[in-house]
């Protein structure tokens, strides 16, 4: 029987992520995936969807709602590939007691910091142009992987090539019925 996969989208949603698509063609065939919509599960709606409006309705309640959402949807041990917001949803969500086998967060934005990292292995991927980028001391004092790609910003996770690194590494893990993030 497949893995469980839950892929949590970035703060745009299905709306600007056809990107996505790329990440379930290479995975679907060999974990069970949940998506989640993360603006959805926010209950953010904006009929003038900027990134400056998104961030805003985040972090005005938004990401809250989502960590809710998640919490009440998700019940069982899975492993988790995020975005953006869907990182920072998945990590929050963890620390309120969200079941997780792994995480694998993507260009996640706003990270509490000076919380616990959640109680599973963690890998972080950034690009070393991305506006906040965790140090290298504080992953090491987290316990967490933290990999910043060069010459890669924010949306990182929206080229081919790095879809491609991101889910080799996911299929080798589940090829080897061993997730070591």
């Amino acid at each position: 029987m497949a893995e469980k996969l839950i892929i949590l989208s970035d703060m745009w949603g299905s709306k600007k992520g056809l990107w996505i698509t790329s990440y379930l063609g290479y995975l679907q065939q060999y974990f069970d995936i949940q998506y989640h919509d993360t603006q959805q599960l926010a209950g953010v709606d904006l009929i003038v969807s900027t990134s400056e409006n998104l961030y805003e309705a985040f972090n005005n309640g938004g990401m809250e709602t989502a960590v809710a959402q998640l919490l009440h949807k998700e019940k069982e041990p899975c492993h988790y590939l995020t975005f953006c917001a869907g990182g920072t949803v998945a990590w929050n969500a963890a620390l309120q007691g969200l079941p997780m086998k792994s995480l694998y967060a993507i260009s996640p934005i706003d990270l509490p910091l000076d919380a616990p990292k959640p109680d599973c292995p963690v890998r972080l991927l950034f690009g070393e142009k991305d506006k906040v980028v965790p140090s290298g001391e504080w992953a090491i004092s987290k316990g967490v992987s933290l990999e910043v790609l060069p010459q890669y910003g924010h949306e990182l996770y929206s080229d081919e090539m790095i879809v491609q690194k991101v889910c080799l590494s996911l299929l080798g893990s589940a090829i080897h019925k061993k997730f070591q993030l």
